[in-house]
């Protein structure tokens, strides 16, 4: 196996700690601490505790993860509607 090999699996957010680490729980039954990838810091993609997420692993050690990709809630039915603000007129 080389040493850039890295596995991943899918799994729920069951808590979210300090520094953009969350506690996630795979779909194995083992729970992991994984933090935000450096992709989804910059595209500003939210994730909160009951998410479901992709989290990629190094062989080495199993106990830490990376947040790699955020799953689409299934309920959904498509993007929120923006919230209306009132509209003013600027001079």
């Amino acid at each position: 196996m080389a040493k850039e090999e890295l596995i991943t699996f899918e799994g729920e957010v069951v808590e979210i700690l300090p520094d953009s680490r969350f506690r996630v729980k795979l779909e194995n039954g083992h729970e992991i601490v994984a933090y935000t990838a450096g992709k989804m810091k910059k595209n500003r993609i939210k994730t909160l505790a009951g998410d479901r997420v992709t989290v990629e692993m190094s062989p080495y050690d199993l106990d830490k993860g990376r947040l790699i990709f955020r799953h689409k809630d299934s309920g959904a039915g498509g993007p929120r509607p923006a919230a209306r603000r009132p509209q003013f007129r600027r001079r």
